[in-house]
């Protein structure tokens, strides 16, 4: 961490020549907006020094620009002489005109409002970069309806805290000083629904969903409503359209009558542009479709930039989900057949989609897909299979999509594969749970009302959160920190107000949470490792296995607390296969993984799934450090939003870690995946990784490293990014 108390006095005197007191005298004789001027003035002018010789110039950008809003702050709460002014006057302030929450004031009284206040740190507000406040302040710190600031950033952390510990029965004050703890240090950061709406009179708190629709007209537009209802509370979706019939299919005995999933895909993307998040970015959806579905091919040229317009859906992400089977068809240059799943039912008795691989090379669904193969009365598409993945990556180098799914090592890995199947993953890949659909039972009136009874699926929802690497790890607080952080995620699922009643019925379900990293490259830099090398594959499996160990422990301890979730008997938790599938029993650990496994098997877990890595941009960059677990693009660039360009620098760039800030165009990607399949083993979920290429790639080097992402058996990858598309990560899985 920078000694900012060091640098500012050192930088000011730089800064035209004058000492810190001298800057602040003059601040004090200015007005209102003379001195937001002035700041504004002296933060553009630290902003034009920050380069990759002097980068701590962020720090100072950063100070002046919290004078700033704690000036504000100050003059709209109504206290002057401190940065921060009482914190119940805060509360009551804004649940006077409906910002925050009444749980708030009814939840905690007076004293313990006060205690709290006592517990929050202004001095941590000096770990932010510019970026970093200003991002905090524009998007999540609490405002009034005139966009005036009231709360500030460590009320933020607090208010947070206190919303996601308010229903906790035992040690409660003390458990939500823990959470300010993790998330003021920086320690970790929440998912951006959470670090937007907690606390405050609207939205929702998880990331993103999960529908799976089905084959009929009723479903397609439940499902519809549903999507639309969440994107308007400020969810990332993804959906699985695998069951709906092909182009050309039958309807009710017509044969052709059927246009497949195009236009139901334009629906969708209708509902993304017109159903948008909270005022502040259009809807995101992703859908997914099986490389076997006969509309595989306009599915994949939808998001192209040429042809029919009519045939395309340029606001919908796209992914495929793809078997072993083709991968080895692909790479034995043989066929592949296209199926109508409708025909599959009709004729077949069965839906090829339900189906994996139990094993590596063998199982049901290669059984099934060559019964289908066998039969003369199913119609059937013959097309070499390379054909199919030459459409794919072509969509990739144009667009980033699709993304891909790799279905068979998902359902062999799902711990709750005794409950359900994965049929395809959320919008940014690292989230694979159990899906089914919510289907329409009967329709009927009662006492003058419309009654409409379903039957409710699986309907997957995500709670994220995730640790900030090179911090927690640096700073030898992780073993503390995961307990509390799962802690925050598990009672998420109990506060939360999900709008579609069938993923609040599926999040009690499984308790499914979401734990991830953060600032894997940073990381690597602090502790001098370079990507390129063994090393950096040896550290990824040792640290994953800790943080899943812990995280496992974790949920084993409030399972014991609390309770386990409700589908925990006959799950590979309850069995020990989780353990032995990852070969946790046979490994040479210094961690009891034997012992963990008789704990979790006798005492429950709490929650059904427990990590998944998300994308992180925004958070990533609030907490000064790397996306992900990404490369870097650049050791300088600038941040380009719709009202701002910031310049920022690499995180903790000196002379020594300089070195290890390899851009992410420059490195080769066959590292980056054996990094990720040391990192996936430990994921009971996935990750969202994206594969980055020179846009003068050949078309065998980029179906190698599918190939090779396939073979190192990674569940999902996520967008191409070449360096010739403009792509926009969805901020919802931020975390």
């Amino acid at each position: 961490m920078i000694d900012t108390t060091v640098n500012f006095e050192q930088l000011y005197q730089q800064f035209n020549n004058l000492p810190i007191s001298a800057l602040e005298k003059r601040a004090d004789q200015l007005n209102h907006l003379e001195l937001d001027s002035f700041y504004d003035q002296l933060i553009l002018e630290c902003l034009s020094y920050i380069n990759v010789n002097e980068p701590d110039w962020t720090y100072v950008a950063a100070h002046l620009y919290l004078k700033k809003i704690y000036q504000q702050a100050a003059e709209n709460r109504g206290y002057s002489g401190q940065a921060y002014g009482d914190f119940h006057s805060l509360i009551q302030q804004l649940s006077d005109i409906d910002i925050y929450s009444p749980i708030l004031l009814s939840s905690y009284t007076k004293e313990e409002i006060d205690e709290l206040g006592k517990e929050i740190v202004p001095e941590r507000d000096q770990l932010f970069t510019y970026l970093g406040i200003k991002m905090l302040t524009d998007r999540y710190v609490a405002k009034d309806r005139k966009k005036r600031i009231f709360e500030l950033p460590q009320e933020r952390w607090m208010v947070i805290a206190m919303i996601l510990m308010h229903q906790e029965e035992k040690n409660r004050l003390q458990l939500v000083k823990e959470a300010y703890w993790a998330m003021s240090n920086l320690f970790m950061t929440v998912a951006t629904p959470t670090l937007s709406n907690a606390g405050k009179n609207w939205g929702q708190l998880s990331s993103c969903f999960i529908e799976t629709v089905d084959d009929s007209l009723d479903s397609i537009y439940d499902s519809n409503t549903d999507i639309a209802a969440l994107s308007k509370n400020g969810g990332g979706i993804g959906v699985y359209l695998g069951k709906i019939r092909s182009r050309g299919s039958m309807i009710k005995g017509f044969k052709g009558a059927s246009s497949g999933v195009l236009p139901w895909m334009k629906q969708l993307n209708n509902t993304a542009v017109s159903v948008d998040q909270l005022g502040q970015r259009q809807g995101a959806i992703s859908v997914y479709l099986d490389v076997w579905h006969k509309d595989i091919f306009s599915f994949l040229d939808a998001k192209l930039n040429n042809g029919d317009e009519r045939l395309r859906t340029h606001d919908l992400f796209t992914g495929v989900c793809l078997p072993d089977l083709f991968m080895e068809k692909v790479e034995e240059r043989s066929n592949w057949y296209l199926f109508d799943p409708h025909e599959v039912r009709q004729k077949m008795g069965f839906s090829l989609e339900d189906y994996y691989d139990e094993e590596v090379g063998a199982g049901t669904f290669r059984m099934k897909y060559l019964e289908c193969v066998n039969n003369e009365e199913l119609s059937k598409k013959e097309i070499p299979a390379i054909d199919i993945m030459k459409s794919i990556m072509r969509s990739q180098l144009e667009t980033g999509t699709p993304f891909m799914f790799y279905r068979d090592e998902v359902n062999r890995m799902n711990a709750n594969a005794h409950a359900g199947m994965i049929y395809c993953t959320n919008l940014c890949t690292e989230i694979v749970q159990n899906q089914s659909v919510t289907t329409r039972e009967e329709e009927y009136t009662k006492d003058g009302k419309i009654v409409i009874e379903k039957t409710p699926g699986d309907f997957v929802v995500c709670n994220l959160s995730s640790i900030n690497l090179a911090k927690a790890v640096n700073e030898a607080v992780i073993e503390r920190l995961i307990p509390i952080q799962v802690r925050m995620l598990d009672n998420v699922i109990d506060i939360n107000k999900i709008p579609v009643i069938q993923g609040q019925l599926t999040n009690k379900k499984y308790r499914a949470i979401g734990l991830g990293t953060f600032g894997w490259h940073h990381l690597l830099a602090t502790n001098k490792v370079v990507w390129e090398s063994p090393e950096s594959l040896e550290f990824a499996d040792r640290l994953y296995e800790k943080i899943a160990y812990l995280t496992i422990e974790s949920s084993m301890n409030l399972a014991e607390e609390k309770g386990a979730y409700p589908a925990f008997n006959g799950s590979d938790w309850q069995t020990g296969a989780y353990f032995e599938k990852r070969d946790y029993l046979n490994a040479d650990s210094e961690l009891d993984w034997q012992g963990l496994m008789e704990k979790v098997r006798a005492k429950g877990i709490r929650n059904g799934y427990l990590q998944a890595v998300a994308p992180n941009a925004s958070t990533a960059l609030i907490a000064g450090s790397t996306p992900s677990i990404d490369p870097i693009f650049n050791k300088q660039y600038s941040e380009e939003k719709k009202d701002y360009r910031i310049p920022v620098t690499a995180p903790d760039l000196n002379a020594q870690t300089t070195w290890y800030y390899k851009s992410a165009y420059h490195i080769d990607q066959k590292w980056s995946i054996a990094q990720n399949a040391k990192r996936q083993k430990h994921i009971d979920q996935a990750v969202s990784f994206n594969l980055y290429i020179k846009n003068t790639i050949k078309a065998k080097e980029l179906l190698d490293l599918h190939v090779s992402a396939w073979k190192n058996r990674l569940k999902t990858t996520y967008y191409l990014r070449s360096t010739s598309t403009d792509i926009e990560d969805c901020e919802s899985c931020s975390s």
